[in-house]
């Protein structure tokens, strides 16, 4: 897991033992917190293997750049490459990420240098992420819909408790 707090821009990385060892997330996810991610059902689905709870307001960048593009049919698709594109925004080679997902959907073991270059990988995300949700903030500051979009995290956490009770040992296993 990597992850970034916004306002003081420190970057948390962790590496899959040192998750599970955790009994809380190492950041809040209170009332007063926001947490942002690109399809946030994956890092909800982290939260929910870990046994940690949910956040409590969760804007999720894949389903507002969705409603940004609706009806439209962005170039290099409705992921984080294809977002990042769609705003002029340079991001990792499609083939380069699909590699690394592989590998991490393969669920290791993993030598030291490939479990450094996942929390690399994932970095690039989040760096990806940070470059994204000011363009895609500007992009929609001019619709009412953050409630909108509020709700629209909330659905996300529902997608991933429903994910993780259709599947308990997929979702019981880091």
């Amino acid at each position: 897991m990597v992850a970034r707090e916004l306002r003081s821009r420190q970057v948390l990385r962790y590496g899959k033992n040192a998750l599970q060892a955790r009994r809380w997330p190492p950041f809040d996810l209170g009332p007063h917190m926001l947490y942002v991610a690109y399809l946030a059902s994956a890092e909800l689905h982290c939260h929910l293997a870990l046994g940690w709870p949910l956040p409590s307001n969760v804007i999720d960048c894949f389903a507002e750049f969705r409603t940004l593009t609706n009806g439209l049919a962005p170039p290099r698709g409705r992921g984080l490459l294809g977002a990042l594109a769609w705003f002029g925004l340079d991001g990792m080679a499609a083939g380069e990420k699909s590699g690394w997902r592989e590998l991490i959907l393969s669920g290791g073991p993993w030598s030291s240098e490939e479990q450094l270059g996942i929390l690399d990988y994932c970095q690039t995300d989040v760096d990806a992420l940070d470059k994204l949700l000011p363009r895609l903030v500007h992009a929609l500051s001019s619709r009412p819909h953050w409630l909108a979009a509020l709700l629209r995290g909330r659905y996300m956490c529902a997608v991933a408790r429903h994910g993780a009770s259709q599947h308990p040992l997929r979702y019981g296993n880091l």
